[in-house]
């Protein structure tokens, strides 16, 4: 069974994912020049990201360009705002808001593109 390799282009990434397609791609030897660039892909991103508390357990990877997006979705699913109320959510910096949560994580690197971990 062939597991759906995390790319650069997913918004969200669980670490998980990212261990099981490296296992996957160990035995499945010998490996095609595109296998190879994949596997070395993925263990640049696991090797950076290890040091998250709970990477072998399962460890959210947000990419940057959502994660604004992210914070909102966070806000809603712990309650903290109503996603039905137009005020005062219409009112909330969720730039400024995205930035604070940010404080928490720290970036690494997908092939050129910056995602945040938890730290």
């Amino acid at each position: 069974m062939t597991t759906k390799s995390p790319s650069k282009y997913d918004d969200i990434i669980d670490s998980r994912d990212i261990l099981a397609r490296i296992d996957e791609l160990f035995l499945a030897a010998p490996l095609d020049n595109e296998e190879r660039a994949e596997l070395q892909s993925l263990q640049a991103v696991a090797n950076e990201a290890s040091s998250s508390p709970d990477w072998h357990h399962g460890e959210t990877l947000i990419r940057d360009s959502y994660f604004r997006e992210y914070a909102q979705d966070l806000a809603e699913e712990c309650g903290l705002i109503n996603p039905d109320a137009h005020w005062p959510n219409d009112c909330i910096d969720w730039d400024r808001a995205a930035r604070e949560l940010q404080v928490d994580y720290f970036p690494v690197d997908f092939d050129g593109v910056t995602y945040w971990i938890r730290g």
